[in-house]
């Protein structure tokens, strides 16, 4: 029997990876695609995201959510028996798409597909990393990027790297195609630095492309045929050998009453992230007087706002939203913050 392909879909907090599987759906042109979902936080954003795109792919017994941590943290308590649960469905999904969280490392998880038992039946037919090409203009993986860079060039035995920049190279580093998303805000003029930033950890096998809003030809993101669990060899990882964890990062949800102006809501969110140093803001509001879901997704003080679906007569119209950031985030005043901007 010919083994299922499966996709890995990582990335960096907020590039836009549920946006592009949003998108996979949408073309599918008749596969079945199942969908394993690593959530960081408290709040099941991406799954709900995902069935509420209205498409037919989106079938429930499809979508699997993990929410008890990293994926490439559990993978044996997780990872695994969701994969088993998928291989019994009958019939079995033609593709499984696998969206890590934003602090995933990606190589444990390939190397999970070796294991007995889903060696025979699945391959990764590719890792693909999607990246904010605007934060990495703006050097958003990293606190400082100029004065790593000169610290590097000063010593280059320093310890230097910071969990983002270490982060950003592992997912990089481990990708078969690069998906440089929100091409659209980037300038002309900052693509040398946002093309030379990701060759830098770049594998030779490997190849980018710009996207922007995750559209791509499905063509391009399914049936690359790598065999990643094969090839580990050529994906090295800082985290070779020793246990990986997420001391530094830290989540938390926010519950919010109906909100009134979405705009102002959304731009006071973003200066809140600056003023906080937060990464990441996602999920739901009620907004008065609306029958639709309000989804809102921001990276650092970018903060999108899109009516997704409108809300279900069995579900309590609550607003919630998930912060993620970086060790020490100060939960009171951003808590505080972010419900008088409502």
């Amino acid at each position: 029997m010919s083994k299922i392909q499966a996709t890995v879909i990582t990335g960096f907090l907020g590039s836009g990876k549920t946006t592009l599987i949003r998108h996979l759906l949408a073309s599918a042109a008749g596969r079945r695609l199942a969908l394993v979902i690593n959530e960081f936080g408290e709040l099941g954003v991406d799954r709900e995201v995902l069935l509420g795109c209205g498409d037919a792919t989106c079938r429930e017994e499809d979508v699997v959510e993990l929410a008890n941590g990293c994926i490439c943290c559990t993978v044996a308590d997780d990872f695994l028996p969701t994969m088993e649960k998928l291989l019994a469905l009958d019939p079995p999904p033609d593709h499984i798409v696998v969206e890590t969280s934003g602090l995933a490392l990606p190589k444990p998880l390939v190397k999970a597909f070796a294991w007995p038992g889903i060696r025979d039946r699945v391959t990764v037919d590719g890792v693909v990393t999607v990246v904010d090409a605007a934060a990495v203009a703006s050097g958003l993986f990293a606190p400082d990027p100029a004065a790593v860079i000169r610290q590097r060039e000063a010593d280059p035995n320093l310890d230097h790297e910071t969990p983002l920049e270490e982060l950003f190279e592992e997912q990089v580093g481990c990708a078969d195609l690069v998906v440089l998303n929100k091409a659209d805000l980037v300038a002309e003029a900052d693509w040398p630095a946002v093309d030379g930033t990701v060759a830098q950890d770049l594998r030779r096998q490997a190849r980018t492309v710009r996207a922007v809003a995750g559209r791509l030809p499905v063509e391009v993101v399914l049936g690359i045929g790598a065999a990643a669990e094969a090839d580990l060899a050529s994906r090295p990882s800082h985290h070779d050998g020793a246990e990986h964890d997420h001391d530094d990062f830290e989540s938390f949800a926010v519950a919010l009453p109906p909100i009134t102006d979405p705009d102002r809501t959304a731009a006071e969110l973003g200066r809140i992230a600056d003023r906080f140093g937060v990464l990441r803001l996602k999920g739901f509001l009620e907004v008065a007087g609306k029958p639709m879901r309000l989804v809102v997704q921001g990276v650092g003080g970018r903060v999108t706002q899109a009516y997704d679906r409108a809300w279900r007569a069995d579900e309590p119209r609550l607003g919630r939203l998930v912060v993620i950031g970086e060790k020490g985030l100060d939960q009171v005043a951003i808590t505080t913050a972010i419900r008088a901007a409502a």
